[in-house]
């Protein structure tokens, strides 16, 4: 246990340390998140697609929701808020890259589209979650 009852933030205030239970739930979000990821690596999968579609990041979404109001008030409140709209927003993504690219698959440009699409929403989503980790670590808020 850590004798330090204070934790600095990057403008060097000192904020009250949070339940550590709470700093491993948020980890393991983030861990069920990058599994995620490894699936999209490592199967047929794109890595967006694994990341919304895929059971990790969807326990991971619900443990978010379900201890939301347990991290409210803690830095911990920025990173559960990144993991959620990360989640959302690639799925938005996810449905807006597949009606555009089928849209114009009819004139074959499509394809082009839903392979850079995926591409990009994939190399953001991974960039996401490694910057969400790396700020954990280090017991820094996300920015809003």
């Amino acid at each position: 246990m850590q004798e330090n009852l204070a934790v600095p933030t990057e403008e060097g205030i000192r904020r009250p340390m949070v339940d550590p239970s709470l700093v491993t739930v948020t980890r393991i979000v983030y861990l069920l998140h990058g599994l995620s990821i490894l699936i999209g690596v490592f199967t047929g999968a794109s890595i967006a697609t694994a990341f919304v579609f895929g059971w990790p990041s969807i326990i991971a979404v619900i443990i978010n929701y379900v201890k939301r109001s347990d991290v409210r008030g803690t830095y911990l409140d920025t990173h559960f808020s990144w993991q959620i709209r990360t989640f959302w927003y690639a799925l938005l993504w996810i449905v807006l890259v597949t009606v555009v690219g089928f849209i114009f698959a009819f004139v074959l440009i499509g394809f082009a589209i839903w392979v850079i699409g995926f591409i990009v929403l994939g190399v953001w989503v991974c960039y996401r979650i490694i910057r969400g980790w790396l700020r954990l670590n280090d017991e820094l808020p996300m920015p809003m």
